[in-house]
């Protein structure tokens, strides 16, 4: 599940192969930007800002994409017309070849092109980005505040507030404050309501150099990988007592029941 340390990763992946590069092929699979041509513009960057991509390209454009649930770019070894797109062909919606590398979008539900000076237009309302130069902890603790009834889960999911934050690390984050994510926010002591934005930073911090998640410090295998997100009825790795999940504002949503403090559906 795509979250701010998989857009970093897969930022940092898209820079190595395309950056400072001029595209040779270019295929914009979706209807309102089918026919742009961007071969023959270099590529200056790219960068995330929270869970958005942004490959900025020389002429003042950018090509803004999402990977929301499932999306994902692929790299190919070599450029040019003649590399091979593996599939399905149906799921690709965009192709940037250069000479030595083809960067392949899969499954993106947001791609569009817009000009650099405007890409406030799409990632504007974001609070910090976890991973980002923006990072501002006290700015995004106040902006958690702005809404002391809101449940901490839906707060932590709400972009607006603090940008990186998926469902993975909703879940693993209140279990290690020890509240459940149906907790109100005013409820939530003032020492892990002051932890909670770094806390955040590290967790992300720790893995966006990696595809495999872990939280627990653990490493005997993926199975005890994660606290709680996806374990249920599994029991708990820290006391033992089956881990138990509801759905929270439509997303499955993991607790343990003894570890953490507060309500439930």
């Amino acid at each position: 599940m795509p979250e701010g340390d998989t857009v970093w990763l897969t930022a940092k992946k898209l820079h190595a192969a395309l950056a400072g590069r001029v595209l040779l092929r270019s295929d914009l699979r979706v209807p309102r930007f089918a026919t742009a041509d961007l071969t023959g513009r270099a590529v200056l960057e790219v960068v995330p800002r929270g869970k958005h991509l942004m490959t900025r390209l020389e002429g003042g454009l950018t090509l803004h994409s999402h990977l929301r649930m499932d999306g994902a770019w692929k790299i190919l070894p070599g450029g040019g017309p003649g590399v091979r797109l593996p599939g399905p062909q149906h799921q690709i919606r965009a192709v940037l070849g250069t000479a030595e590398n083809t960067a392949v979008g899969y499954r993106l539900p947001v791609l569009e092109l817009l000009r650099t000076t405007e890409e406030d237009q799409v990632v504007g309302h974001l609070g910090p980005d976890l991973l980002g130069p923006d990072w501002d902890p006290d700015v995004a603790l106040a902006n958690l505040a702005r809404d002391p009834d809101r449940p901490l889960g839906e707060a932590l999911l709400d972009q607006r507030n603090l940008a990186g934050i998926g469902n993975v690390y909703k879940c693993e984050l209140c279990f290690l404050l020890g509240v459940t994510p149906w907790l109100p926010l005013r409820l939530l002591p003032e020492d892990r309501a002051a932890a909670l934005p770094e806390t955040a930073r590290r967790l992300l911090a720790a893995n966006r150099d990696r595809h495999q998640r872990r939280t627990t410090g653990r490493t005997a295998g993926q199975n005890q990988n994660l606290y709680v997100y996806g374990r249920a009825p599994r029991p708990c790795l820290r006391c033992g007592t089956p881990v138990r999940v509801a759905d929270q504002d439509g997303r499955p949503t993991s607790w343990c029941p003894h570890c953490q403090a507060g309500p439930t559906p």
